[in-house]
């Protein structure tokens, strides 16, 4: 959710050092900002710290990061050597100026900002009321700034002060802090939220996640859970929150900044669209060996645990929760394991039935999802095996669980999810044929002939896409509706859910997805005239009860007045005198054809958003990762 960056540099204040700083302060803390707004956020603000100044130079604004920038224009800041700077999304207290991060303390020498809750804010509130701390904000982040300058008066050690502070935070939180009296450092602690280190030359850096500092390295820290990091322009130090020495894992970032920028697209969304036939096949990449026999490296459990696996459970929210969902279907039919796929959020608390003979499958994007997170957790104390499938390196899960299956589908930028479900799906099915090559359920030459299958999606991917413009002037038609409709059956069901949600977040109008067969047990009622309604139609060449049900759930609503925009097989002449209108996408096996159902349903979303003049890149009240319960 939040997003925090940190920059700490030797600039002009080394001249003659031979560094070459990458921009001032303010201008590289401004640049992460906006390269993180992808995150969600209803407010922005930036604290500078530099020799000479009193205390800290600040500047913040609710809204948009545009206003920041405006605010600093009238208002400008002074030169700085080392800066924070932050975009809110409003838990404690409204999105106002003042509850806007950065927080001063200590006589303003001391700014702090916060990703996550601190859960005990009101106990450390009570606790600083009684010593006279004034507060200027509702926040529970200036609890942690009033907190932290309380263990700095003491120690006069910022990074021991943060240790002193942490220890005593309990919820989620990452921490950045500068001081006046440090002009060259910058502090973090985390503990359950992201933060990554950013290595350069005579500078260094902090960010939610490397997108924050991509456009000036891709060298790289993974910081641990409970760990505070020290930087300085030409140091980096790691410890624990007892204040002893830590490692933290170095690595190199495998996608640079333009690949993070819109490439031409009128958003973030249409390039991500665009991108989903790469998405797919970098996901595949490098997954066998010289005989075509799969070969998933990053699996570190032993062979003979997960031969023994007699149950998966996958957890995931939104978007991932839906990729398991396709996943269900494939590693069942291939593997013979029954599959339960669980919300993450409800995993819990519900005391699921998980012992060491369990496998479960995390999936999420960013790899810092709460929910999934404190599931994974839960999974783990049970004695379960947990394998992520996570989009972003350096995060969290991937390093809590037992295994992880990387997908590489660059960064996702839009918080509607798009390229990121595609490799979620596609490495759900590398999951089960590598199982079902363990485990002796399939053939070697049936494995074979599915990942031929798989490679050959990217090119079908594309040709839906390039099919998209038909999609694009239906949406715009339908501008005006109110209530849109999805059916599917099997692995259909998935899709139309997914369809439902992205209407859901990018068009804010009422959306179901129902499973085909459900129509007559309810939903039938909701159909009258001119309803629209998706109906993802399974290929005539699978089960052909399947197709024929799925034709007559479309004669049925069409009877009763809907409007009926099928998916459809290339070359499924059935279905055309029941559709108003078809999106053909071309012949698939069925249980990869989610890969093809889903692209008209994103490309119809962001038109019909497009169409009503909406954000979608940034829709309203939704953050592209989750990082709090």
């Amino acid at each position: 959710m939040c997003g925090i960056v940190g920059y700490t540099g030797l600039g002009s204040a080394a001249a003659g050092s031979g560094a070459t700083p990458s921009g001032t302060p303010l201008d590289i803390a401004l640049e992460g900002l906006r390269r993180l707004e992808y995150r969600g956020y209803d407010s922005a603000g930036v604290a500078l710290v530099a020799p000479g100044l009193a205390g800290v130079a600040m500047a913040k604004k609710a809204g948009k990061l545009s206003n920041l920038v405006e605010e600093l224009a009238e208002h400008p800041l002074p030169p700085a050597t080392a800066a924070i700077g932050h975009t809110r999304w409003a838990t404690h207290g409204g999105p106002t100026d003042a509850n806007a991060h950065p927080h001063l303390a200590d006589d303003d020498r001391l700014a702090v900002i916060h990703n996550g809750i601190v859960e005990n804010f009101g106990t450390l509130k009570n606790e600083l009321l009684a010593d006279g701390v004034e507060f200027r904000s509702e926040t529970d982040t200036e609890v942690a700034a009033q907190l932290l300058a309380k263990a700095y008066r003491k120690t006069g050690n910022l990074t021991e002060a943060m240790a002193e502070a942490a220890r005593r935070l309990e919820g989620t939180f990452t921490l950045l802090a500068v001081h006046a009296d440090a002009p060259d450092t910058v502090v973090g602690a985390r503990h359950d939220s992201p933060l990554v280190v950013g290595l350069g030359e005579g500078e260094n850096f902090l960010g939610s996640d490397v997108a924050a500092f991509i456009a000036h390295t891709r060298e790289a820290l993974e910081l641990g859970q409970d760990q505070i990091v020290t930087i300085t322009p030409t140091s980096v130090a790691v410890c624990d929150f007892d204040g002893k020495p830590a490692e933290a894992k170095r690595f190199t970032v495998d996608w640079d900044a333009a690949a993070a920028e819109k490439g031409g697209f009128d958003s973030f969304m249409d390039k991500e669209i665009h991108d989903q036939p790469h998405a797919v096949a970098d996901t595949l990449l490098g997954r066998t060996d010289a005989s075509g026999k799969l070969v998933l490296d990053d699996l570190r459990i032993d062979e003979s645990v997960l031969r023994a696996v007699n149950k998966i459970i996958v957890v995931a929210c939104g978007t991932a929760a839906y990729a398991g969902h396709v996943a269900k279907y494939a590693i069942e039919h291939w593997c013979r394991i029954p599959v339960e796929v669980e919300l993450a959020h409800e995993f819990r608390y519900r005391d699921p039935i998980v012992d060491e003979k369990t496998l479960v499958v995390a999936v999420t994007q960013s790899g810092e999802t709460m929910d999934t997170l404190m599931a994974v957790r839960h999974a783990r104390v049970q004695g379960a095996k947990v394998i992520s499938i996570v989009n972003t390196h350096g995060s969290t899960i991937p390093r809590e669980s037992d295994a992880v299956l990387y997908t590489h589908a660059g960064p996702e930028v839009a918080v509607a999810s798009t390229k990121a479900f595609l490799a979620q799906i596609t490495a759900a099915y590398l999951l089960g044929l590598y199982l079902a090559q363990l485990r002796g359920n399939k053939f070697p030459d049936e494995i074979a002939t599915l990942l031929d299958d798989l490679r050959d999606m990217p090119r079908k991917i594309q040709t839906v896409i390039e099919r998209g413009e038909y999609v694009r002037a239906t949406a715009r038609s339908m501008r005006d509706a109110k209530s849109v409709l999805f059916l599917g059956r099997h692995v259909g069901f998935p899709v139309a859910l997914e369809g439902a949600l992205k209407l859901k977040e990018l068009a804010y109008i009422h959306a179901e997805g129902f499973a085909a067969g459900e129509l007559k047990h309810g939903p039938i009622a909701l159909i009258d005239e001119g309803q629209p309604v998706f109906v993802v139609v399974p290929s005539p060449r699978g089960r052909d009860s399947l197709h024929s049900k799925v034709v007559s759930n479309i004669q049925e609503i069409r009877a009763r007045g809907a409007r009926t925009l099928v998916i459809a097989e290339d070359g499924d002449d059935v279905v055309r005198q029941y559709a108003d209108e078809i999106f053909w996408i071309p012949q698939a096996p069925t249980l990869l054809q989610p890969l093809l159902a889903v692209v008209p349903l994103q490309i119809f979303a962001m038109a019909l958003a497009n169409a009503k003049g909406l954000d979608v890149d940034q829709p309203r009240n939704l953050a592209k990762s989750v990082t709090v319960e």
